[in-house]
């Protein structure tokens, strides 16, 4: 009875301790990006990542741009109620808060598909959700005297850089099935 209670002990303390096998997996992950210090500062800021494989990787990635383009919304709405009387700025400024809003959304179908493990679709998901900036910054140019503020360029930048981190997460989800 002592040994098989000493097994279950040692058991339970590898089972509720995967932090460092999990923090090989993290930066084995992190090494296939372009983005290595974003990749290991994001996965290791959020809590459940000690418990999480490729797949939960993916999913934190993918949330770390939900969140990033939530914010981008909510920067963007309030630069429209404090910003000058320019109706083409906020036109304009109205036009890219929906195409975050839409890259938003795509992530979170991202999150759904990568639970359904239908990876070629998170793919797909955030891959569009990369691209919704573009129309933003495209708006700007369509309409000269518009400069495209600096603060939106880095944000457009910033949620780039965390999609193509989730993709080449997703992308080793796809070759390993």
């Amino acid at each position: 009875m002592g040994f098989s209670c000493v097994f279950i002990l040692l058991f339970l303390s590898i089972s509720f301790h995967p932090t460092h096998g999990n923090s090989d997996l993290i930066q084995k992950t992190c090494k296939n990006t372009n983005y290595y210090d974003l990749c290991i500062s994001s996965l290791k800021s959020d809590s459940t990542s000690p418990k999480s494989d490729t797949k939960g990787l993916a999913v934190i990635m993918v949330k770390v741009g939900i969140s990033n383009a939530t914010a981008t919304v909510s920067y963007l709405s309030t630069q429209l109620s404090t910003s000058t009387n320019d109706t083409l700025m906020k036109k304009v400024m109205k036009e890219c808060a929906q195409k975050y809003a839409f890259a938003s959304d795509s992530l979170q179908n991202s999150v759904q598909d990568l639970g359904a493990e239908l990876y070629d679709y998170a793919y797909m998901h955030v891959m569009a959700a990369a691209d919704y900036p573009n129309a933003c910054k495209n708006a700007f140019k369509r309409y000269s005297g518009l400069i495209y503020p600096p603060e939106i360029a880095v944000r457009e930048e910033g949620l780039k850089h965390i999609c193509d981190v989730a993709m080449s997460i997703i992308e080793n989800l796809l070759a390993t099935n």
